[in-house]
């Protein structure tokens, strides 16, 4: 970090969300949005095929831009990087997509660059309407693609960070994961923005550079001159405008106290999660495609604890076939052999539908036609998934899990289902594991009140906290109004966590954790104490988890858990659980909000 004498000028402190960790001092570089709308004309009924040649020599050229993006981040900084911009060639050969464009050409009459504005901000804004933070995300490959076409339409030049002159950090409204990937990382020290998210494929893109960086910070892009010196913490997402020298120095001494703990988190890769008195406590992965398991691998988890399949659908023009999932299945067990893989039959419905599947309008998606609902109302796409699963479990590692059950009786219709896809396998002498475990996810009150009456159909348990906590707490969690209500700590959702790990050791099962609450350093004592028989948590979170297991006691978090059962509130547990971390694992909190 530079040392350079403090600016006069007042020092402003920001908060947004840190994406990419690291700490970086220098000089601001302000990139203003490119937003300007293109002007709308009408033409001629005559002039249409001229403006359809244009629009597809701009996705010729938009299609060659992206590949050679595409190729340089391959060999920059591999396939897994590289795979992002897989969902920015979707948007350019997505036939529903220009065949929209083509028709609302011939009905409006109007060029094609503001008829392609026009479409793409429908897509875009249905696309940002979605609960589910990776749908919403994908706006922005929309959003990113859209303005990549114009720009070719129009024969202008697109900016590239790859042409800076000197070292700098980015301060920018937005920016593209197309962008990210062009930056020169001898002159970019770092960037911030006014929005985004850390599930953004620039977020993304800047963890794979190991680029300082942080998102959300709303009006940073009006605060901020070029030239003026700023300071971007992105481990806690703190941004400093105009910070003093002393400001430096603190932060010049945090960084090699936070180097130095991160190098004692990676030396964990291959030690066990094993607390001080010898509890071993599994700790898996959660993952959406076969090429995350690299990131499983790299931080030192055992095995993948919820495969989310809904992925392999949402990116897919068609349904997956039955090929194409057991092949991604396969990846995924293959690597991992002997770990366990737990796979999570579909969970489409909700926020999480594609074009290609027949949707039925609802008032209220999240409490409707979803998940394993949805499944056993679509028999031919769930027994073609169920198939893929059984022909991936040859290698006896895989299991898998229905997600949202709600009932007893979802479980034995989802198992009968099983049972005759088995049958039709064993006759046409295709290989799969007569012996597959199925476990059912607890997300739902009903069912983790009704525990003991599913627990003699299945071989374990998986609470999925997120939805546990919104439906228990009727909290929709991403509504800004009711977020101080969303509160996973609170004494009931701790008590239906409590009752079902009980449930499932009294009928012998295991029971594990896939949800957020998983992932949190502030809970993980208290999981240990309730029981929890697994913890499975995003790749990333995986060492830090890791590092709590190792320094606490099972004994002291079964205390822990014993004291929060009979406390009042959810700030009350919260705060006991955050002093058992303060005092085992100080370290940790360095690196977390």
């Amino acid at each position: 970090m530079s040392t350079k004498k403090s600016n006069p000028k007042k020092e402003i402190v920001l908060q947004g969300i840190g994406v990419s960790p690291g700490l970086v001092v220098g000089p601001a570089f302000l990139m203003k949005a490119d937003d300007k709308l293109p002007v709308a004309r009408d033409i001629t009924p005559e002039e249409i095929s001229r403006e359809v040649s244009r629009f597809e020599a701009a996705l010729v050229t938009t299609k060659e831009q992206l590949h050679k993006i595409q190729k340089r981040v391959g060999k920059a900084m591999g396939q897994e990087s590289a795979s992002i911009f897989d969902a920015h060639l979707l948007v350019v050969d997505d036939r529903a997509f220009i065949e929209e464009i083509i028709r609302e050409l011939n009905a409006k009459k109007k060029n094609i660059d503001a008829i392609l504005e026009y479409v793409s901000e429908k897509y875009i804004s249905a696309l940002s309407a979605f609960e589910d933070e990776y749908l919403r995300e994908r706006a922005a490959d929309v959003r990113d693609v859209t303005r990549r076409i114009l720009k070719n339409l129009a024969g202008e030049n697109i900016k590239s960070l790859d042409q800076l002159k000197e070292s700098c950090i980015i301060i920018t409204p937005d920016l593209s994961p197309s962008a990210t990937a062009m930056m020169d990382k001898n002159k970019v020290l770092g960037f911030a923005t006014d929005i985004g998210s850390p599930t953004s494929h620039t977020a993304i893109m800047a963890k794979a550079l190991k680029i300082p960086a942080i998102v959300g910070l709303h009006d940073v892009s009006v605060r901020v001159s070029t030239r003026d010196r700023v300071l971007i913490d992105g481990d806690k997402g703190v941004f400093i405008l105009h910070p003093t020298q002393e400001r430096i120095d603190q932060y010049n001494k945090v960084a090699q106290v936070r180097s130095s703990i991160q190098s004692g988190l990676s030396a964990l890769r291959e030690k066990p999660a094993e607390t001080k008195d010898g509890y071993h406590l599994p700790l898996s992965a959660n993952i959406e495609l076969p090429e995350d398991v690299e990131a499983v691998i790299e931080n030192g988890a055992k095995g993948i604890g919820l495969y989310r399949t809904e992925l392999l659908y949402l990116v897919s023009e068609e349904l997956p076939t039955e090929d194409e999932q057991a092949t991604a299945y396969e990846e995924a067990a293959e690597r991992l052999f002997p770990e366990s893989v737990i796979i999570r039959t579909l969970d489409l419905g909700g926020d999480k539908f594609v074009s290609h599947i027949r949707k039925v309008p609802e008032l209220n998606p999240f409490m409707g036609w979803r998940a394993v609902r949805f499944c056993l109302a679509n028999l031919d796409i769930f027994k073609t998934q169920l198939r893929a699963i059984l022909r991936a479990s040859r290698h006896e590692n895989v299991q898998l899990m229905y997600p949202l059950i709600s009932n007893v009786n979802q479980v034995l219709q989802c198992n009968a289902l099983l049972e005759e896809t088995k049958d039709e396998l064993r006759k046409e002498k295709i290989a799969f594991n007569e012996d597959i475990h199925v476990g059912a996810m607890i997300e739902v009150p009903s069912a983790a009140l009704t525990a003991d009456l599913i627990a003699p159909h299945v071989s374990f348990f998986s609470l999925g906290t997120n939805d546990l906590a919104q439906y228990t707490l009727a909290v929709d969690r991403v509504n800004e109004q009711i977020a101080d209500l969303y509160e996973p700590t609170h004494p009931a959702i701790i008590k239906l966590i409590k009752r079902t790990i009980d449930t499932a050791h009294q009928h012998g099962i295991w029971a594990g954790i896939c949800g957020e609450m998983a992932g949190d350093p502030f809970l993980v004592p208290l999981l240990i104490g309730l029981g929890a028989d697994e913890l499975s948590v995003s790749p990333t979170n995986v060492p830090k988890v890791k590092d709590i297991i190792r320094n606490v006691t099972y004994s002291e978090s079964e205390k822990l858990a014993s004291e929060v059962m009979k406390c009042a509130s959810g700030k009350e547990i919260l705060e006991r659980c955050q002093a058992l971390t303060r005092k085992a694992a100080p370290e940790i909190l360095e690196l977390i909000d």
